[in-house]
């Protein structure tokens, strides 16, 4: 990476609310969204966190939002309260850089029964065919907010938000972009529910399922103080990598790449956020130190291609809330499945400063 990239705002939707404030607020005080599922679902299935009282229409208005999937309404709000009042200028130099798994799987999987069950294979509803594509929230995004720069919708699994991270830092360094909009999001829906059960374990169950969606605001610390915005963290370095069978080794090459890259010692690492399937490589490469562990599963669920980005909201709110982090290192990792592993480095500030 060139030059660090500053993160001056975020904001989150999630099972604990609407908004960065309550994402903080709500980690730090050890609340939890997870609630019981009595819905017919998978077996084994009995807690889910969804996103509290989030009603597309209550939260976006009726306009433009009857035909608008869950995954599209959590992104469209997560980026207007990020924007709040709105973006600056005509939105030209503002990009978009937004994750998902495979955009909304209950829209992909309604119409194509629809395009089944109905009197005749064509005699669908068209305007729900938008939400089949995967890059439809990053679209819808970008149409509700006037964002008129770049437009990328990323995909994979679990790392996905790493990965768009990643992205998001070469779009801004190679001067397509002045400020990036970078997030993912992740929607619950019965559908989902099924296929990580069927995909995910041997006996047909799953880890309790999350939702949400959390974006950064990102752009060069110059960007930043000419507008008069504090400056959050630094992106000093994303490692991104595959692995076959040694999931633990892979993960801890990335973490000493990742951490060589930035070049900052293990003993300079003032917290990690990452999953269960992290905790050995974490081990290993700080066995001379205990960082903080920062956890997020516990309160919000398996948010899948949004668990990164979640985890990194989680950093920021808990380095808003301690002195110790200022000028320190944070490390955030993630592993999917399928193959794809790495982690990213920041420079943490410890500013409060986020959006609502």
């Amino acid at each position: 990476m060139r030059h660090p990239l500053a993160l001056t705002g975020w904001s989150a939707v999630s099972p604990l609310g609407l908004g960065a404030r309550t994402f903080s607020e709500g980690m730090r005080d050890g609340l939890t969204g997870v609630r019981s599922y009595d819905e017919p679902g998978p077996a084994g299935m009995t807690r889910v966190a969804t996103v509290p009282g989030f009603d597309i229409r209550e939260v976006l208005g009726s306009k433009n939002t009857r035909s608008m999937d869950r995954a599209t309404a959590l992104a469209v709000a997560t980026v207007g309260m990020l924007l709040e009042g709105g973006i600056e200028g005509d939105g030209r130099n503002v990009g978009l850089v937004l994750g998902t798994t495979t955009g909304s799987v209950q829209s992909m999987m309604d119409f194509t029964r629809d395009s089944l069950t109905e009197d005749k294979p064509f005699l669908v509803n068209p305007a729900k065919f938008p939400n089949t594509v995967m890059n439809c929230a990053a679209g819808q995004c970008a149409i509700w907010h006037g964002l008129r720069g770049p437009n990328t919708t990323i995909a994979g699994g679990h790392a996905t938000g790493l990965a768009a991270l990643n992205y998001a830092a070469r779009l801004h360094h190679s001067g397509h972009a002045e400020t990036v909009l970078c997030g993912a999001v992740e929607e619950f829906s019965p559908q989902r529910a099924w296929l990580e059960c069927h995909a995910r374990s041997e006996d047909g169950t799953a880890p309790v399922l999350g939702e949400g969606c959390a974006v950064f605001l990102m752009e060069s610390p110059q960007t930043a103080r000419q507008a008069g915005r504090a400056v959050l963290a630094e992106l000093l370095a994303v490692d991104l990598r595959v692995y076959d069978a040694d999931l633990s080794g892979g993960l801890t090459q990335s973490v000493r790449a990742g951490l060589a890259a930035a070049r900052v010692a293990a003993d300079e690492v003032w917290a990690v956020a990452g999953d269960e399937a992290s905790a050995a490589a974490i081990d290993e490469v700080f066995a001379a130190g205990s960082p903080r562990r920062i956890g997020v599963e516990e309160a919000i669920g398996d948010t899948g291609a949004a668990s990164a980005t979640m985890r990194l909201a989680a950093v920021l709110a808990a380095a808003g809330h301690d002195q110790d982090a200022r000028g320190r290192a944070a490390l955030v990792t993630s592993v999917d499945r399928d193959g794809l592993l790495g982690c990213t480095v920041l420079r943490l500030s410890g500013s409060p400063v986020a959006r609502p």
